[in-house]
Parts: structure tokens; C-alpha cells; sequence
């Protein structure tokens, strides 16, 4: 099975609006999932809640182009001091609970590939779990926020550059507008 995060978010972005255009970027990633004999995913955590769906969204559908659309709403809303506060919790909660689903201590943990939001979002959720930084697949910094795409770039970037072996406890995190919010841990 191919597993597929891609986003063109950038279609998405009015370029004038300084508080997301710097953030996002485009980007896809894949991952091939195929049945083995050897433990590979050992707990998944999906969910979501509705109640913060105004603090991160697309008003006018996705399939619309923004730079057709001639309507200011045509972009990326975001209230980032709150999307920061409820992003932190709901990723540390779901790092703690996809944990405990599968009776793994978080000091078992070899590397945290978090969603690629931002370095502070990453850094306060690393605090969270007690996890160093040294710990965590970063690549922000390199691609931006490329939504559905991040966590698969970054789990590509740790394998390419030799960080992430096989045989290694993974923790993968990632969470969405409207908000949703998703968690695997595997053995690689």
C-alpha cells in the first residue's frame, strides 16, 4: 500500500497576508506500507474536533483557485496565537495516548517526527513528552509548513541523511485544519 501526503498549500495563501504566507509551503511525500512477519505499526490514534474549526481553515472550498476566486475570504484563515495553544495540547496528548495504547514508555522512543508546523509548536510538544530535541526529526526550517507532506518529507529526510535505522521506535504526529489530528508508532 502507498501512503500519500501532498499539498499545493500555496495556492491556497494570499501571498499579501504576512501571517501565513511565510509559513506553508508545497511539498508530497510517500511511504510504502506492506504486510510482515516483524512487529511494524504498533498503535494508531485518529481524531477530531469541530469546535476549533474557525481558528484554521479554507472558506471557499479547496478545489477553488484563490487568485480566481476575487474574494478576499479566498485564503488561508488563521488565528495562530490559538492554533499554537491547541496545536501544543492536542499533539502532546495524542504522543501520550498513542504511547499508552501500545504499553511503550516515551524513553523507548528513538526519534519523534512531528507534524512540521513550526519550531515552536515542535519544541513545546519535544518539552511535553520530556523528549530532547536531539530526538526529533526537523526539517521546517528547509520546506516550511507543507501540511500533509511534512511528516513524510521529514521520516524521508531522517532516513536519507542516517539518522533513523531500521529496527527503531518511531512516533509520527501531525494535526490539521478544522481540527484534525492523527498519530502512528512503528517499529521501522
Amino acid at each position: 500500500m502507498l501512503v500519500i501526503g501532498a499539498e499545493c498549500i500555496t495556492k491556497l495563501i494570499d501571498c499579501n497576508d504576512r501571517s501565513t504566507c511565510v509559513l506553508f509551503g508545497d511539498g508530497a511525500g510517500a511511504v510504502v506500507v506492506k504486510q510482515s512477519d516483524e512487529p511494524g505499526i504498533l498503535a494508531t490514534h485518529l481524531g477530531a474536533d469541530g469546535q476549533y474549526r474557525d481558528l484554521l481553515y479554507y472558506p471557499v472550498g479547496a478545489s477553488k483557485d484563490l487568485h480566481k476566486a476575487g474574494t478576499d475570504e479566498a485564503a488561508i484563515m488563521m488565528t495562530g496565537n490559538e492554533v499554537f495553544k491547541v496545536a501544543v495540547t492536542t499533539l502532546g496528548n495524542i504522543a501520550s495516548e498513542t504511547l499508552e495504547k501500545a504499553g511503550v514508555d516515551k524513553s523507548e522512543l528513538d526519534w519523534l517526527i512531528p507534524h512540521q508546523a513550526n519550531i515552536r509548536i515542535i519544541q513545546a510538544t519535544a518539552k511535553r513528552l520530556g523528549l530532547p530535541m536531539d530526538k526529533v526529526i526537523l526539517t521546517v526550517q528547509d520546506h516550511g509548513n507543507t501540511s500533509a507532506a511534512s511528516v513524510p518529507m521529514a521520516l524521508d529526510v531522517g532516513i536519507r541523511d542516517g539518522r533513523i535505522k531500521k529496527g527503531q521506535l518511531i512516533l509520527m504526529e501531525a494535526f490539521g485544519g478544522g481540527f484534525t489530528w492523527g498519530s502512528i508508532l512503528m517499529r521501522l
